[in-house]
């Protein structure tokens, strides 16, 4: 079984909070990790429909069957389920109380904030991180692993991911899309969803995608926040610098999963990514996610942003440190060109905080320049702990 690097928070969370809520996408590993992590709970999916049924029906019955100690999996199928969770863990008093698992996450932080606020601890489980990735001895290659991906059972089981990453969309649309977005011209969403694979790392716009799409602004709009309730995509937001510069507003669009996103434009084998014109956006998504993953993993904000001016100046990637902020760059090719950290040192001029510089490549070779570091992107989980300049316990 690959460890995960979040079980430790995990556990810790556990004993300090009545409720552990985590949330990711499907197939991301929480069911797993959560049955792993507490052996000893007793578990109840709420997919299937005599449980759920039994939840919806007789919620007070559902629960006294239950005891105290359980890990409620897809939780969302059964919101109400809450406040009467929220009954019987002030009443119980204790902590250590229910470990719930959910696949979708802004409808169900809403309700979470509404009964559960200051009883639950608030986890997201993301598909493998590159360390997590390395621990099923699967290949190390960058077209490889833009073409797989890193959802867990294309690697714990060698599934083919031409297949897997096919069966999980066609899933997903016909079983959560139908439910989640009331969305009755599927064609049309499966066109607007690849069309927004196809936008990896641009800019979401949203007037555009619906033209290509064939569907109003506002649909567009709709969609979109279907597709980020249900953690296949989400929109990295610009850096808020009150600079004299005039700075793009308009977040930009990534995939929680770039083998998800490569399956979606068509790619059907690692050949193909090599040449493909999207290979750039692609190993930029896959930085970018790598980052997010880290500080989720750890329990740290989510302090992510880009920077980009009228004038064309843009930076990857920015977060926070505890001494200023980190800048990174994502580069797709294996030769460290003299100019990739041209955009890094001018925007340090206009952002006086960016303290750290790096540029992610796709080699795999680490090296040092004077004015930052030139890392693989295997190797950007430990590029982000010498940025932040400091070790997990």
């Amino acid at each position: 079984m690959i460890e995960r690097e979040i079980a430790p928070r995990l556990v810790g969370l556990f004993e300090q909070y009545p409720f552990v809520t985590v949330t990711g996408p499907r197939h991301s590993g929480k069911t797993t990790l959560c049955r792993a992590a507490f052996p000893q709970l007793d578990y109840v999916n709420l997919e299937a429909p005599d449980q759920r049924e039994f939840a919806e029906s007789d919620p007070r019955g559902f629960l006294a069957r239950l005891g105290e100690g359980v890990i409620l999996d897809e939780i969302q199928r059964v919101p109400d389920l809450l406040s009467y969770l929220q009954v019987q863990a002030d009443e119980a008093g204790r902590k250590s109380f229910f470990v719930l698992t959910a696949s979708e996450q802004f409808p169900l932080s809403e309700a979470m904030s509404q009964t559960l606020s200051g009883r639950t601890a608030l986890l997201r489980l993301l598909p493998f991180s590159l360390a997590e990735l390395r621990q099923t001895s699967a290949s190390d290659s960058v077209d490889d692993i833009l073409y797989s991906g890193f959802y867990p059972r294309i690697h714990d089981q060698k599934t083919e991911p031409r297949q897997t990453l096919g069966d999980h969309f066609e899933t997903y649309v016909e079983r959560d899309v139908r439910r989640i977005g009331e969305i009755r011209n599927l064609a049309n969403f499966r066109r607007f969803v690849r069309l927004c694979a196809g936008r990896v790392g641009q800019l979401a716009n949203l007037s555009s995608l619906g033209a290509d799409a064939g569907v109003s602004h506002t649909t567009a709009s709709h969609w979109l926040k279907v597709l980020e309730t249900s953690y296949v995509v989400f929109r990295l937001p610009p850096f808020p610098a009150n600079i004299r510069k005039r700075l793009v507003k308009t977040p930009k669009l990534y995939f929680y999963d770039v083998g998800l996103a490569s399956h979606l434009i068509g790619i059907e084998h690692a050949g193909q990514i090599s040449t493909h014109p999207l290979r750039g956006p692609l190993f930029e998504n896959a930085v970018v996610v790598e980052v997010l993953k880290h500080r989720l993993n750890r329990g740290r904000r989510l302090n992510l942003s880009f920077f980009r001016d009228s004038s064309g100046l843009e930076c990857d990637l920015l977060f926070e440190t505890g001494s200023g902020m980190g800048a990174i760059e994502a580069k797709s090719g294996a030769t460290v060109a003299s100019d990739w950290f041209d955009s890094l040192i001018r925007a340090a001029k206009a952002l006086p905080d960016i303290t750290t510089k790096a540029v992610v490549y796709g080699s795999a070779v680490r090296q040092s320049r004077w004015d930052g570091e030139v890392v693989p992107l295997n190797d950007v989980s430990e590029m982000l702990e010498r940025m932040e300049g400091r070790k997990d316990a």
